[in-house]
């Protein structure tokens, strides 16, 4: 019998007080499902820093599942990441995702930590192993990546400078994630003891999905965009039919052993608690 996978959940810091009251009532709601850890991202050179920082106090005083806070070192220098270190141990963080983040509009130069394996390092530095720490990874390529091979090669020294587990951008083709998966085990990384993690995107709406995936490089399957095309306005013709597409991808990840779930919530509670109890996880 397949063992089920862990999951978590992904937040964003909201913009407004009314947004923040109300993610802390989707937090109770996907909280009581038990998730391993929720994470809280980060804007692009720290430009969320506050935000982030005010959404990851009020989760913790909801409940007392672990929270993992993006950072990136796009933007701030070693005596800024340092002393965000020590502030969320200050506050008992015990995980963080660690990303090189995106370049500002109008910023010249990667600063004093270029790539996150640098980042990573420096975590390593300055904590020890006072961290759990997750990178991302992508199965279809990042889109800055001069090949496949220097993208594989690139996680690898990841996982190497100290991170613990990756976590993919989304991705529709289960195939992807397997590819990738199959290519860092040749090339010595045991996926289940520093685990490849599928980020998962659920499907609630066509032009914000084909937005993302066009940003990032995500590749949404042409039989996914014609008949998300063909919905218009449907918005629940297009729920139903992306939660069944979703929910089978998930099926065959789990059917291939994946380690863990990470469900990009755009912070809804639904429909990321309706394929939590539908795929059995809860």
């Amino acid at each position: 019998m397949t063992a089920k996978p862990t999951f978590s959940f992904e937040f964003y810091p909201p913009k407004t007080s009314a947004g923040q009251e109300k993610l802390g009532t989707t937090f109770d709601e996907l909280n009581a499902l038990s998730p391993s850890y929720f994470s809280v991202t980060y804007g692009a050179g720290g430009s969320t820093r506050e935000r982030t920082l005010d959404t990851i106090n009020m989760l913790k005083k909801h409940g007392a599942t672990d929270i993992a806070p993006h950072i990136s070192c796009i933007g701030d220098d070693k005596s800024q990441i340092a002393e965000l270190l020590e502030y969320y141990q200050s506050i008992g963080i015990s995980r963080l995702v660690a990303l090189r983040g995106d370049l500002p509009s109008g910023q010249v130069g990667m600063g004093e930590l270029p790539f996150a394996r640098d980042l990573v390092a420096f975590i390593r530095e300055q904590t020890g192993d006072a961290f759990y720490i997750e990178v991302a990874a992508y199965p279809e390529m990042h889109p800055q990546a001069r090949s496949f091979a220097s993208d594989v090669q690139n996680l690898v020294n990841k996982y190497q400078a100290g991170a613990n587990a990756a976590i993919t951008q989304f991705f529709f083709n289960a195939d992807s994630y397997l590819y990738l998966r199959d290519a860092l085990e040749k090339q010595g990384i045991d996926t289940q003891k520093q685990p490849l993690i599928a980020g998962i995107m659920p499907i609630t709406s066509s032009s914000s999905l084909v937005r993302f995936a066009d940003s990032c490089g995500a590749d949404i399957p042409r039989y996914v965009r014609k008949q998300l095309t063909d919905f218009g306005d449907d918005r629940k013709a297009i729920r139903e039919f992306g939660f069944e597409v979703v929910y089978k991808l998930c099926e065959r990840l789990i059917a291939e052993s994946v380690p863990a779930l990470h469900f990009y919530t755009m912070n809804k509670t639904e429909p990321n608690r309706k394929l939590v109890k539908a795929l059995g996880l809860q």
